[in-house]
């Protein structure tokens, strides 16, 4: 079995066809029949259905797929960082919860690469999505947080997955919302002053559950909710509706602009899980790619900032 085979395989399954397959990878369909027909005979599995409208895995097959793409990656990364001259292509990608910070850190390291030797994909998507992104090597690292209230079930679907959380910055909860919102003036915020106004979430699809959502205390009985898909909606119903989300109170104008505010939420002391750890996960015993470190730093950088501003200032 050799990596090029792997491959191979890998490209037949995203591909749904033995013809497209041997376009992209710049072969003859028998040279390629002939390749995974070894594989399969040298495995005693058999890798993929055959039928008059492609090819599609079977049970055996998605399970080599899941195992071949992780040592594919981790192939790949080794080139990658000790093989500086190399020819190919070079990619990285990072699965993230809706944060802005994570999108500033990424633009920052994005800069310090020339875009024709590499291939950069982010991707903000739901909390599900991340760790099954980073699971099957699509994105390198992802970006979450943890919770009181989710930390349990979250670090027991992380650990089936072979993942690692690391920590990057505890934050207290706030409340975000446009600038000429009538709460926007006001020191602190509590549930009572949110009871009229609507709640805004990220939608986590079907198999979504509270310990998936992306904003803090999600199990709270909110009178009116809203939920969306992407971060540009959300910013929009702030303003028309008057909305607003719980976050982490770490904004990037730059990105989002500078039209909204982020209030402190105060919460009576038995509030459960009122405190965030945003981190990222990465899969375990990995070697991270030029490109990983590099965004990490970043992100730890700008977070390091974050916290600065926030300190209070000293009275000597």
């Amino acid at each position: 079995m050799t990596i090029q085979q792997l491959h191979y395989a890998i490209v037949i399954s995203e591909e749904g066809s033995l013809n497209k397959a041997a376009e992209v990878l710049f072969m003859t369909q028998p040279s390629l029949t002939s390749a995974v027909q070894e594989l399969e005979k040298e495995l005693g599995i058999t890798i993929f259905n055959r039928g008059g409208k492609g090819m599609s895995l079977t049970n055996d097959g998605a399970e080599f797929i899941q195992h071949a793409r992780h040592v594919v990656a981790q192939y790949d990364r080794l080139l990658e960082k000790y093989s500086p001259n190399g020819k190919l292509k070079k990619k990285f990608g990072i699965s993230t919860q809706h944060y802005s910070f994570a999108v500033k850190s990424f633009v920052e390291m994005v800069k310090q690469f020339d875009t024709e030797e590499y291939e950069f994909a982010i991707r903000e998507t739901k909390t599900r999505e991340v760790i099954e992104d980073v699971s099957s090597s699509k994105s390198e690292v992802g970006i979450l947080y943890l919770s009181d209230f989710n930390r349990k079930p979250l670090e027991k679907f992380l650990r089936a997955n072979q993942l690692e959380f690391y920590p990057l910055i505890a934050c207290d909860t706030y409340v975000y919302l446009w600038k000429g919102h009538p709460l926007a003036g006001k020191p602190f915020i509590t549930f009572p002053d949110l009871a009229d106004y609507p709640c805004l979430s990220f939608e986590q699809g079907p198999q979504g559950s509270f310990y998936f959502a992306e904003e803090i205390l999600s199990t709270y009985e909110y009178i009116r909710t809203i939920k969306t898909t992407d971060r540009a909606t959300m910013l929009n119903l702030m303003v028309g509706l008057n909305g607003y989300t719980l976050c982490s109170g770490i904004i990037c104008e730059e990105l989002n602009g500078s039209d909204y505010v982020a209030v402190p939420f105060r919460t009576d002391d038995q509030t459960a899980g009122s405190r965030m750890e945003i981190g990222y996960i990465v899969r375990k015993n990995m070697i991270l790619s030029k490109m990983a470190e590099m965004y990490i730093r970043e992100l730890r950088r700008y977070l390091e900032e974050h916290a600065a501003e926030k300190m209070p200032e000293s009275s000597d």
